[in-house]
C-alpha cells in the first residue's frame, strides 16, 4: 500500500465518489473531494495533485488494493468514474496484501505485551486472527525482545497498575532481600517502572511519607487498604530518574560529576550505548579516554561500572572510587579463598 501522506483519507473519498450514483465524478471533481477531505480532517490545504489521484486509482484498483470495480465511462472528451457495482466499498473487502503484513507485523510485535494491564485483549485478537492471518503457523522470528516470561511477580503488574489508574491505598505484604520474615507496608503507588528485566512499585511509604521502590519479587501479598488515597503532587515520574542509573533515588542526594577512565578498546561501546544522557567526552589520549557524567551515586551504578571489569576506572568522586575498590577486592579475595562453598 502506498504510504505517503494522507493516503488513507483519499482512498476513503473516493470510494464514497465511486459509489455515489446520484453525481459524476470527473478527474478534477475526485481532487477537489479529496483536498476538502483532508482539509477537514487536518485544517490544511494540501493541494492534491491529478497525478496523485491517478497513482491512486490504480493501486485501488491493483492486487495490492482492493480491486476495485472501477467503470472508467467516457462523456464526451471527458471521462468519470463510477463503481461497475454500486455496492462495492473497499470497507466491505477482506484485507489487502499489504494491509495483512501490516496487522501480522503490528500484533507480532503487541504479542510481547501479553499479560500486561491493559493489554489482555492481544491474546484475544490474536487467536481470533490467527486462522485467517497465519500469526503463529509457518512464521519465523526475526526479532526478540529482552522479556523473561518466568519473572516471579509479574502477576502483580495488573492489581498495582489498577490501584494507580483508580487511586487506591494498598496493604503489601512485603519480603525484603535483606530478611527473611515479611512485614507490611502501607503504599499509596504512583508509579511502575521496569529495569534490567525486573518490575518496581514507586509509591509513598504511609509511615514515613517518603518515597520509596519495592520489587515486584519480593511482594508476598497485596490487599486494598483502609487508608485515604495520599495523590502524588510533588513528584514527576518523567524526569524523577533523569540524575540516576536504575530505581535507586537516593533521598535528597546531590548530583555529582562522575569522571571515567575508559580504555579505548572498550571506549566504543561506551561511545554508542552511552552509560547516562549526561555523558560527555573531557579527554581523549592514545590509550584511553576520559569520560564525565552528572549523577547520583547508587548501587546500579556501582554494578553497572564493576560489571566493565578493568577496562574502566573511576577518577571522581573519591567516596565513589573506594566503594568500586572495595567491592572489586572483595570480589578478588572470594577467588583466593581456596576454602569456599
Amino acid at each position: 500500500m502506498a504510504t505517503n501522506k494522507h493516503a488513507i483519507i483519499r482512498y476513503q473519498t473516493l470510494d464514497k465518489c465511486f459509489r455515489n450514483p446520484g453525481r459524476r465524478y470527473y478527474i478534477d471533481d475526485l481532487i477537489e473531494a479529496c483536498n476538502e477531505s483532508i482539509y477537514e480532517f487536518t485544517g490544511k490545504d494540501e493541494g492534491i495533485k491529478k497525478r496523485q489521484i491517478f497513482e491512486d486509482i490504480r493501486f485501488m484498483e491493483s492486487p495490492q488494493g482492493w480491486n476495485i470495480p472501477l467503470d472508467h465511462l467516457r462523456d464526451g472528451h471527458k471521462i468519470y468514474y463510477r463503481y461497475a457495482d454500486l455496492s462495492f466499498s473497499i470497507n466491505n473487502q477482506p484485507l489487502n496484501e499489504n494491509e495483512e503484513k501490516q496487522l501480522k507485523e503490528a500484533i507480532l510485535t503487541l504479542s510481547r505485551f501479553k499479560g500486561m494491564p491493559q493489554f489482555e485483549w492481544v491474546s484475544e485478537i490474536t487467536a481470533r486472527l490467527d486462522s485467517g492471518l497465519k500469526l503463529s503457523h509457518n512464521e519465523y522470528q526475526i526479532i526478540q525482545f529482552e522479556q523473561n516470561d518466568f519473572l516471579e511477580g509479574i502477576d502483580h503488574i495488573t492489581p498495582l497498575y489498577n490501584a494507580i489508574l483508580y487511586k487506591k491505598t494498598l496493604d503489601i505484604e512485603y519480603r525484603s532481600f535483606k530478611q527473611d520474615t515479611p512485614y507490611i507496608i502501607v503504599l499509596h503507588p504512583y508509579f511502575l517502572k521496569q529495569y534490567n528485566n525486573r518490575w518496581y512499585i514507586f509509591g509513598m511509604n504511609d509511615k514515613n511519607k517518603l518515597i520509596i521502590n519495592l520489587a515486584l519479587d519480593r511482594i508476598v501479598s497485596i490487599d486494598e487498604s483502609r487508608k485515604s488515597y495520599l495523590i502524588n503532587n510533588s513528584i514527576d515520574f518523567e524526569e524523577y530518574f533523569d540524575d540516576v542509573i536504575g530505581v535507586t533515588v537516593q533521598n535528597n542526594e546531590p548530583v555529582q560529576r562522575i569522571e571515567l577512565k575508559v580504555s579505548n578498546e572498550l571506549f566504543p561501546y561506551i561511545q554508542t550505548k552511552p552509560l547516562h544522557g549526561s555523558q560527555k567526552i573531557t579527554k581523549r589520549q592514545t590509550d584511553f579516554t576520559t569520560i564525565a557524567l552528572n549523577l547520583i551515586p547508587n548501587y546500579e551504578l556501582e554494578s553497572l561500572l564493576l560489571s566493565l571489569g578493568e577496562g574502566i576506572e573511576v577518577l571522581a568522586p573519591e567516596t565513589l572510587r573506594r566503594k568500586i575498590y572495595q567491592r572489586a577486592n572483595d570480589i578478588v579475595n572470594n577467588y583466593k579463598n581456596k576454602n569456599a562453598d
